[in-house]
């Protein structure tokens, strides 16, 4: 028996969609482009070695905490070192700046997270932000000793920010791409001649979107073993087990090599990406308006985007627990291993391995069963919280949780698998619970208030949502200092989150989110809260052209 749902979308006209809305046609060499722009943008240097390499030059700088500050350097019995006005951990220092960075970001993703929805400038965003990031990923080069620890700082701090909108930006190009490719314009045509139900076109565009970013992630993982593969080749060349200066210096050798790669593959998106076009600025506006104005649309008119906002809660929960776990297993890794570069990087080509194969056999299954993008995210959610557990166990003993190198290694494995593939379909459930003409404004409003990545700090890929939010790093820093540095103890407060955001994503209702997102696109282009390039009404959810204006 169809649900109410159901029948409200079957009843609703469908327009004339012959014709791709934007006017263009995704071609090859424009989605190969964008597919090798993630094998640059791989979070190697902001995720992966710029965290190891700030961690490192703190554990340098600092001083055994049971004696007089800075009378015997760092051992086994602990590290601290003064920062904002108290002596501190130094994973506690990594968390707290975390939080710092994440919170600037989220108060600029707000000012400029809807520009890239107007004009067809939005390619220039990530143009800037890419070469932004590339010059970090060089300056690391002249900080290669502890006593520059603190412009370490100011460099991991940058370095997120900048990489974060970068891979923002980068994300919520794909929905465009899906909307584009041929046999999607294609269905498009099917359903304006009767041909194809609406649901099953909607169903289709939705495995196209999840085609588009379980490869790109896969591409990704493929390129990123290749780069690490003579990373180690550079650290050979180095010489980077003799002695810690050579490590030290080796950090920033391949912080710069990863940001050069990550110039090389950006270019041909720069060159072949097409300018798609956006909405028209309202009246009344301007650039620097403009991102308040339409936060402030969506948050008045979240009642009629409920499942959206599901979502974000869930989103931003679940993302924190899984940045905040993945940051804290980071530091722990990192004190395991004694930050050798060459086992970080060896340990990152087994996890990112793991994730290629993991984030591939994924999709495969996905296309085989024709599974929705919800169930395979909630069977990724199911892997996230037994991590925490696992973390959970070495709060009262040294057997398990994290303290042995064995245990590392089969982290990665498991982490590369499992738990990777969260990324991609993360990353589409956004674009099928968000308005298509909106879409840039909610990937920002889902990094801002989301939890997607300080996960680099350890061996995994570079994902969207990346923002770590700041709330569980913060939380769990002050967690680390109250517990009298026990670094498993965060594991408590993140099963509960994890455990408690889980119920957030079983109540989102993905064919009731279209039909809100197309009601509120009619909605406020009437109240001419935005207006579109053309007088066409979007097909922002292709089951649903128009709106009952009485509903």
């Amino acid at each position: 028996m169809p649900s109410s749902n159901e029948e409200k979308v079957k009843a609703e006209p469908v327009a004339d969609t012959s014709k791709s809305q934007s006017g263009v046609t995704t071609t090859r060499l424009e989605l190969w482009s964008y597919y090798l722009y993630y094998v640059g943008n791989n979070g190697l240097s902001g995720f992966n070695f710029g965290p190891s390499q700030f961690q490192n030059l703190l554990f340098l700088a600092g001083y055994d905490p049971a004696n007089e500050p800075f009378a015997i350097p760092c051992g086994t019995r602990g590290c601290v070192l003064p920062y904002l006005g108290k002596v501190r951990d130094i994973n506690s220092i990594v968390l707290l700046t975390n939080g710092i960075s994440f919170a600037i970001q989220a108060a600029v993703l707000l000012i400029i997270g809807a520009w890239a929805d107007y004009g067809r400038w939005r390619p220039n965003i990530t143009i800037f932000f890419t070469f932004v990031a590339v010059a970090v990923s060089f300056a690391w080069l002249g900080v290669g000793n502890a006593s520059k620890w603190e412009a370490g700082v100011a460099l991991y701090i940058l370095g997120l920010i900048t990489y974060q909108f970068t891979l923002t930006f980068w994300t919520a190009a794909f929905p465009g791409l899906a909307r584009d490719l041929p046999e999607v314009q294609e269905s498009h045509q099917e359903v304006s001649m009767g041909n194809k139900s609406p649901q099953e076109h909607a169903h289709f565009e939705s495995l196209s979107r999840n085609r588009i970013s379980n490869i790109s992630f896969t591409i990704s993982s493929a390129g990123e073993i290749l780069i690490l593969a003579i990373m180690v080749g550079i650290l050979k060349a180095v010489k980077s087990t003799d002695s810690t200066e050579n490590n030290t210096r080796a950090f920033s050798i391949l912080l710069a090599f990863s940001g050069g790669v990550w110039l090389i593959c950006a270019l041909p998106w720069f060159i072949f990406e097409q300018r798609r076009p956006g909405l028209d600025i309202p009246p009344g506006t301007n650039l620097l308006t403009i991102g308040i104005k339409q936060v402030y649309v969506a948050v008045r008119e979240c009642w009629k985007l409920k499942q959206t906002f599901l979502y974000l809660i869930f989103y931003f929960l679940m993302g924190d627990v899984l940045n905040t776990t993945v940051t804290v297993i980071a530091t722990l890794q990192n004190s395991i291993i004694s930050y050798s570069t060459l086992d970080l990087t060896l340990l990152l080509i087994v996890g990112i391995a793991a994730q290629a194969l993991g984030i591939y056999v994924h999709w495969l299954v996905q296309r085989w069963f024709k599974i929705p993008t919800k169930t395979m995210l909630l069977f990724n959610v199911f892997w996230i919280i037994l991590m925490t557990i696992w973390g959970l166990i070495g709060v009262h003993t040294n057997k398990f949780g994290f303290k042995h190198v064995w245990e590392v290694w089969v982290w990665q494995a498991y982490y590369g698998f499992m738990v990777c593939p969260w990324y991609a379909y993360s990353q589409t459930m956004i674009s099928e619970v968000s308005p298509l003409p909106q879409m840039f404004l909610f990937f920002a409003l889902f990094s801002v208030v989301s939890a997607s990545a300080l996960v680099e700090a350890t061996a995994q890929p570079s994902q969207v949502g990346k923002t770590s939010a700041f709330i569980g790093p913060l939380v769990s820093s002050a967690i680390i200092t109250a517990s009298n540095n026990n670094d498993n103890m965060p594991f408590a407060f993140l099963f509960g989150l994890g455990t408690l955001s889980t119920i957030f994503l079983w109540m989102v209702d993905v064919d009731r989110s279209r039909v809100e997102c197309a009601e509120f696109i009619i909605a406020e282009g009437s109240r001419k809260a935005f207006s579109l390039p053309t007088k066409e009404v979007p097909l922002d959810a292709p089951i649903l052209a128009e709106a009952d204006p009485k509903a």
